[in-house]
């Protein structure tokens, strides 16, 4: 009996050894194997993942334009004599109504005086007519002269009358003339030209041998800039759309301006639309005739897809975006883009806004390879 009892003592012992030495080994068993799948799990690529994002992004587009002056005109002579004196040259900013040049136009002058002397004529003997009708109507009441007298009387006093209107007619067309002598601003602007000097034969008008602008005048406070946009982008070139122009000799500086009007046709030999881009210039930076470039803010006609461009990967079979499928494994998916918005691209084919697409993927990436999606850091306020 004592030696039953010894032997479940025993037993027991071993039981209770036993079981303490599985309840120490399970647990660094379990510690062991959670080590290890830690382990595995941080050697594989740790990556971050973004959803593609719906948009209706703005592209912009740069065209060429041509600036002009809001207006531009030559100015030219309308009566023929010699230059006096003229007042304003190149690069002058005149008001309207200003005085440019005086010509002196003696022959003119002389015609004037000549006009006006026919005029005094003209009063004359229509004065003489008027009396003379007037008496022979008199006569007639008294029987004393023939009809046919007075008729001839009265004829003779209206022909008086018009030969009158004639000649002062011709008075305030020599008074114009005279008034030509003097050469006026046709609006606020600049002089751009000026191709006369004191003593220079004038000739009246544009054509003919010798006939040439005396003053060249631009409107520069505002101008016109004409852009050719491409048929592609002619649907977003509406009125009032925003536009930023730059020039190459003042790289860092935009001057905003806004599509005032287009041509509503294309033409035939480039299949662009001609539009004009109003710009303010109250400082005079801008030149007239110079060459700028044009930035639109486009805006497409639905929504799209758009991906950071970093998210492509470019292999020998083609363009690839990695997305991260069933949580841990990659997939090199075939795309079609379309847009390039610099930082970021438009993807028409390939993809779903559900995608989970890498962010940054690295070049080692491959197909099915199985990783580790960490959330994106956001930066602390310290490292902004």
């Amino acid at each position: 009996m004592r030696r039953v009892r010894l032997v479940l003592v025993a037993v027991a012992a071993l039981a209770i050894a036993a079981v303490l030495i599985v309840a120490g080994i399970r647990p660094r068993v379990k510690n062991q194997q959670s080590l290890q799948e830690r382990a595995t799990a941080s050697a594989l690529p740790a990556l971050t993942v973004i959803h593609p994002i719906r948009q209706n992004p703005a592209e912009e587009v740069v065209l060429p334009g041509n600036i002009q002056a809001f207006s531009d005109a030559p100015i030219y002579a309308r009566t023929n004599g010699y230059l006096r004196k003229w007042y304003f040259d190149i690069g002058s900013h005149v008001k309207q109504g200003q005085l440019l040049a005086d010509i002196q136009s003696p022959e003119v002058d002389q015609q004037l005086q000549q006009a006006q002397d026919d005029v005094g004529m003209a009063e004359a003997n229509l004065k003489l007519a008027q009396i003379t009708a007037e008496r022979y109507q008199n006569l007639l009441q008294q029987d004393s002269i023939a009809k046919q007298d007075v008729d001839t009387a009265v004829q003779n006093a209206a022909a008086r009358s018009m030969s009158l209107r004639s000649a002062q007619a011709n008075v305030r067309r020599l008074q114009e003339m005279v008034s030509f002598e003097k050469i006026y601003a046709p609006f606020d602007g600049v002089v751009t030209a000026r191709n006369t000097d004191v003593g220079q034969l004038i000739a009246s008008g544009s054509a003919g041998v010798g006939n040439r602008e005396l003053f060249h005048m631009a409107a520069v406070n505002r101008l016109r800039v004409f852009v050719n946009v491409p048929q592609l982008y002619s649907q977003a070139a509406k009125v009032g759309l925003k536009a930023d122009l730059t020039l190459p000799d003042m790289p860092n500086q935009r001057f905003p301006g806004t599509l005032a009007r287009t041509a509503d046709a294309f033409d035939p030999t480039t299949r662009t639309l001609l539009v004009e881009v109003d710009v303010n210039n109250p400082t005079g930076q801008l030149f007239a005739n110079a060459y700028a470039e044009v930035h639109f803010k486009m805006k497409s006609a639905g929504t799209t897809l758009v991906i950071p461009s970093t998210s492509l990967v470019f292999r020998s079979e083609g363009l690839r975006v990695p997305v991260v499928q069933n949580g841990s494994k990659v997939a090199m998916v075939p795309v079609s883009l379309g847009r390039d918005f610099g930082n970021t691209v438009e993807v028409l084919s390939g993809l779903t806004a559900e995608s989970s697409v890498v962010a940054d993927p690295p070049d080692s990436l491959v197909n099915g390879e199985t990783v580790r999606v960490v959330p994106k850091k956001v930066a602390s306020e310290g490292e902004r």
